[in-house]
């Protein structure tokens, strides 16, 4: 069998790490979104930013993607990833970034893999190992402490960043469990646009018209559809299709970026038990990441 064009691209090093940095930078600018958010967009409308945001950038995907139509039967299951990886994720992700500090909500947020861990038990048949468990009982103690300073103390915050988490992670198990609907990069599309096409009547409604956009709102928009959204989400699945597993470390540069762009332009410290926490969330997520790694591996040798 003949190698793929796309493994012969990576086959030195030098391009493997050329390659690695370039997927850095989609967490890096996911990071950046929460300052992007409440610095230039209006934060009252956190559900019609989710909706003007994920529609565009699905459809500048799209473009690029040799856009074809899904074959019927994968209209349902495609909606229900586009709730769960971009419609109820997005929701939440922006009014968590309204109510807590950015690099609060990215490091709450960052718990998705170990959610993602415990969901796959009943919707997959992978049972979590003893160690699996243990970093999730360590992220749940992170969370714990990362919650208990005084700028965290916003229960609806919180629990949104949460949710968010939660939705991610069921998608992400959801997307292993229907495999084969689409290219990588065409369902990435279709998710924005469904999620955010099922998010624009509900944020209509509890929220309203959004307020006359004014040249701040409109190149904050620009910025998260374009950079954010479309040219992160290309980056990050060529990325993941070529470094399999090794890319789920590079998900924690995200609460990183947060946490310093907050702390270096908003004051947005974190307390001594809230560092300890956002360690062990951390280290969670990086033990989470090397279980899946190695099951990956051990699976396929």
């Amino acid at each position: 069998m003949q190698p793929s064009p796309l493994a012969l691209s990576i086959g030195s090093p030098r391009d493997r790490a050329w390659l690695t940095l370039r997927t850095a930078l989609a967490p890096m600018a996911w990071g950046a979104t929460y300052w992007v958010f409440t610095e230039t967009l209006p934060t009252s409308h956190p559900l019609t930013v989710g909706t003007l945001r994920s529609v565009p950038a699905g459809l500048l995907l799209l473009a690029f993607a040799r856009p074809r139509l899904p074959r019927r039967g994968a209209w349902l299951r495609l909606g229900v990833l586009g709730l769960a990886n971009i419609g109820v994720f997005s929701a939440l992700l922006f009014v968590a970034a309204a109510r807590l500090p950015g690099g609060t909500a990215a490091t709450l947020i960052s718990t998705q893999p170990l959610i993602a861990t415990l969901v796959a038990w009943p919707a997959l048949g992978h049972r979590p190992s003893v160690a699996a468990l243990g970093c999730a009982l360590f992220g749940v103690v992170g969370v714990a402490l990362l919650t208990s300073g005084a700028d965290a103390t916003d229960t609806l915050g919180v629990v949104a960043a949460l949710g968010a988490a939660l939705s991610m992670g069921t998608g992400t198990v959801l997307v292993k469990r229907w495999r084969g609907l689409a290219p990588p990069l065409s369902l990435a599309a279709w998710q924005l646009i469904l999620g955010g096409l099922a998010l624009a009547p509900v944020a209509f409604v509890l929220e309203g018209p959004p307020p006359p956009p004014t040249v701040t709102h409109l190149v904050g928009l620009a910025l998260l559809v374009t950079v954010g959204t479309a040219l992160t989400f290309a980056l990050w699945i060529r990325g993941v299709a070529v470094l399999g597993q090794d890319a789920a470390f590079l998900g924690l540069l995200s609460p990183l970026v947060a946490a310093a762009i907050g702390a270096l332009l908003l004051d947005q410290w974190f307390c001594g038990e809230q560092l300890v926490g956002v360690a062990l969330v951390l280290l969670a997520a990086v033990g989470g990441a090397a279980l899946g790694r190695a099951r990956t591996t051990g699976g396929e040798s």
